[in-house]
């Protein structure tokens, strides 16, 4: 344990399982307080009892990253006393709506409310909780902001709906549009594009299909949670002082 980022005050939207709970538990692992955003409050509660568990402090604010109200919950957590000033914000939560069998909806099914949602939450959330935390962090000069894509963003999915790839490349652009305007103030904005990975999520589209994305997977595995949560930690940290504006993928090679 490295301890890189002691003292830090850290938001995770989507912590309270999944990726999320991962990449939280290695924050706090590495000395941040951690915020856990999310919707389950007895999931956020369980990985908040984990943090604490850890000797660092947590903190649960149950909102929906894709209604515009979580703007004003957030600031009203950094005035409240309760935690922040947050240094650090990790956009993760969204959804990957399927048909019943587990297969995508391609995009001539997709309802205008399906794609309203997963727009609001994938696309928007990411959107809303930067609007409400920039401002403090341009008024310290420091601060750093991981947003969660995906590798559907980048290619054509086999796996995710259109509606799901549209809203990871829109996350990328964003990322490089936020990194550029807030550079000047000391505040870094990258991504993490994750590959296929083992969650239950991936679970769901069957053992036979995800042994066809290992075998073409370079690396000759899944990926697992803990190495979307060293990505995440990383470019956090101030060993990646000098990086900005860019999307580490992480897929064990797929893409190349």
């Amino acid at each position: 344990m490295s301890m890189t980022l002691q003292g830090r005050k850290a938001l995770v939207t989507g912590g309270g399982s999944g990726i999320g709970r991962t990449i939280a538990l290695d924050l706090a692992a590495e000395g941040a307080d951690v915020c856990i955003l999310d919707m389950n409050e007895a999931e956020s509660i369980s990985t908040a009892n984990a943090i604490a568990a850890l000797g660092r402090q947590s903190e649960v604010l149950v909102c929906d990253t894709g209604d515009e109200s979580v703007v004003s919950a957030i600031e009203a957590l950094q005035t409240s006393g309760r935690f922040g000033p947050i240094d650090l914000l990790v956009n993760n939560a969204g959804t990957s709506p399927k048909k019943n069998d587990g297969l995508k909806h391609m995009v001539w099914e997709i309802s205008p409310a399906e794609w309203r949602q997963v727009m609001n939450i994938n696309l928007n959330g990411y959107f809303y909780t930067m609007r409400a935390i920039l401002p403090v962090m341009i008024e310290r000069k420091k601060g750093a902001i991981v947003n969660i894509s995906s590798l559907a963003g980048r290619r054509y999915s086999s796996i995710a709906g259109g509606a799901y790839a549209t809203s990871k490349s829109a996350i990328e652009g964003l990322t490089r549009q936020v990194a550029g305007e807030v550079a000047h103030f000391g505040i870094r904005v990258n991504g993490v594009a994750p590959g296929r990975i083992e969650t239950l999520m991936a679970a769901k589209a069957g053992a036979a299909f995800n042994e066809q994305i290992r075998v073409a997977t370079p690396l000759g595995r899944l990926g697992v949670p803990t190495d979307i949560a060293n990505a995440v930690s990383f470019l956090l940290s101030d060993k990646a002082s000098f990086i900005t504006g860019e999307t580490l993928i992480v897929s064990g090679g797929r893409g190349l």
